[in-house]
């Protein structure tokens, strides 16, 4: 037994774990946080799999994360530097390319070469986008009340978020009630026509869910990736120097300096629990520490089902978390190069090559692509978000040779038969072979490859089924049903036993929003 006690224990130091632990230090608490890996970060980890190339394993693009916490937190200060992704080029079959620029007036030229209605439509739908991320973005900051209860706390939650959306105007009311409700394909086509610009922009709506372009509710995703911010710009996407897993060294070292302990290859096998009150950790290895708060960064499914004993928690509230949707539906593909892409629709070395490469060519492509992973199999032509880290970042790889950072879609957590070395490495080929028909120099240039399924993330990085959110972002698993229905304020039915990943409200992505929410709920009831 340790002789310390602490006032929060933490479990996994994922990137709100961390959030959870340098805000309770920061107010003076005595904060342990405990992570099973080597690394601290969780999804947002950067490590050097090959020799001298560094990869952002899973995440690896930043633009949610709250900036209220990089102020609060003062990460800068910590190392924290983010560098923007100013394009997104889409390279088409035909040997076309779609391109958005850094450059607005760029972009508007580039859209209008594929259809003047899009160019103009293209301002207006930027516009209203940014209204309603506006209006929506407050609601990212709030615990959400619950919606069963009639206490005075949450029906005045209820009624200042009624006041909110009553001051919404018509235009904005009427289009946040169809992103909420339609697909992204049928709310882009009542803008535009451009195909490739529609399955681009789409291509937002289906990131880490298990839904198609034309699947109801991929709307409101879209407008989730919207509501990013860098420095104050929306809708800006950008690096982190040294990878993703800066976040999380920077959001550590905050909490170091206020004063908070983290310990790595520290796996939490068990939380106490003793008369319906949590009151420590046992680890894998037997040690025990205790507190007066344990906090999970963990997503619902290991946060209930397998750190606490079923008897300590309501029979329905367990059913509830174990309908709870959550299958994977990405992977990653990190390649080591000798040279960059040459992309045939646009050859050469390029501003493309410093921003993002999108394989969505149509709504149908993307929609395929989907069609197989509903019936059981990783997408032969899937969707690929791409971004080249050693064109933004030279640290990133050695001098001459580059790396690429390739997310994809669609890989089902459920696929098949299951997932196995074999069918890793033949996951791995069909994303290499679909963008060797777009960069025909692709294959020759590979040094090495690091080819992640769900099956990979879930067993290394702890993410259930490999859901890179924690949950599926679906409208029954948003705001106050998220988690489940009067768990979604970062409580859970056990005393002193708080959630702060994110499967909790608002959500996935690297926001750190979660664990802030939680830590702030916490300071003002538990310690």
């Amino acid at each position: 037994m340790s002789a310390s006690r602490y006032d929060a224990i933490i479990v996994g130091g994922g990137h709100n774990g961390l959030v959870t632990a340098a805000y309770l230090a920061s107010a003076r608490k005595k904060v342990l946080v405990l992570e099973k890996r080597h690394v601290l970060g969780g999804a947002a980890v950067t490590e050097e799999i090959n020799p001298g190339f560094k990869y952002s394993v899973c995440s690896y693009v930043v633009s949610l994360l709250r900036p209220e916490i990089i102020r609060d937190l003062e990460l800068p200060k910590h190392g924290l530097q983010i560098l923007p992704l100013e394009s997104t080029f889409t390279p088409l079959p035909n040997g076309d390319y779609l391109a958005r620029w850094g450059d607005h007036d760029q972009t508007r030229r580039e859209i209008y070469r594929h259809s003047p209605r899009d160019a103009d439509a293209y301002d207006d739908f930027g516009k209203l986008m940014y209204q309603l991320a506006v209006a929506v973005k407050p609601i990212l900051a709030m615990v959400p009340p619950d919606p069963t209860s009639m206490s005075p706390k949450d029906l005045m939650g209820f009624l200042r978020l009624g006041k909110h959306f009553r001051g919404l105007g018509h235009e904005q009311f009427h289009a946040l009630h169809k992103l909420m409700t339609m697909s992204s394909a049928d709310y882009l086509d009542e803008w535009f026509e451009t195909e490739a610009l529609k399955a681009t922009m789409s291509s937002s709506g289906i990131i880490g869910t298990f839904l198609g372009p034309r699947s109801p509710g991929t709307a409101y995703v879209l407008l989730h990736h919207y509501m990013g911010e860098i420095d104050g710009a929306m809708r800006a996407w950008g690096f982190v120097k040294g990878g993703t897993g800066s976040v999380s060294e920077s959001i550590a070292s905050a909490a170091r300096e206020h004063g908070a302990e983290i310990l790595t290859e520290a796996g939490v096998a068990q939380v106490a629990v003793k008369n319906g009150k949590a009151t420590g950790v046992v680890l894998d290895d037997g040690r025990e520490y205790t507190a007066s708060v344990v906090v999970s960064g963990l997503d619902p499914k290991r946060t209930f089902l397998d750190l606490v004993d079923a008897n300590s928690l309501p029979d329905d509230f367990v059913r509830d978390i174990e309908r709870f949707k959550i299958r994977g539906s990405s992977g990653k593909v990190n390649l080591s190069l000798s040279e960059l892409p040459n992309f045939t629709s646009k050859p050469g070395v390029g501003p493309l090559h410093k921003g993002a490469v999108s394989i969505s060519p149509s709504i149908d492509y993307l929609e395929r692509a989907y069609d197989e992973a509903k019936y059981g199999d990783f997408s032969s032509r899937p969707y690929m978000d791409i971004i080249m880290p050693s064109m933004i970042d030279a640290g990133m790889a050695p001098p001459g040779k580059h790396v690429m950072s390739i997310f994809v879609q669609y890989a089902p957590s459920d696929l098949r038969g299951g997932w196995d070395e074999t069918k890793r490495e033949a996951f791995g080929d069909a994303v290499v072979d679909t963008l060797a028909q777009y960069a025909p120099n692709l294959p020759e240039a590979i040094l090495h490859r690091q080819v992640l399924t769900p099956w990979d993330i879930d067993r290394d990085m702890g993410l259930t089924d490999g859901n890179i959110f924690h949950g599926e972002l679906s409208l029954h698993q948003l705001f106050c049903m998220r988690p489940t229905v009067g768990h979604a304020d970062y409580t859970t039915p056990v005393r002193g036993y708080y959630q702060a990943g994110s499967g909790t409200h608002p959500g996935g992505g690297v926001t750190g929003a979660s664990g802030r929410l939680a830590a702030l709920k916490i300071l003002k009831e538990a310690l």
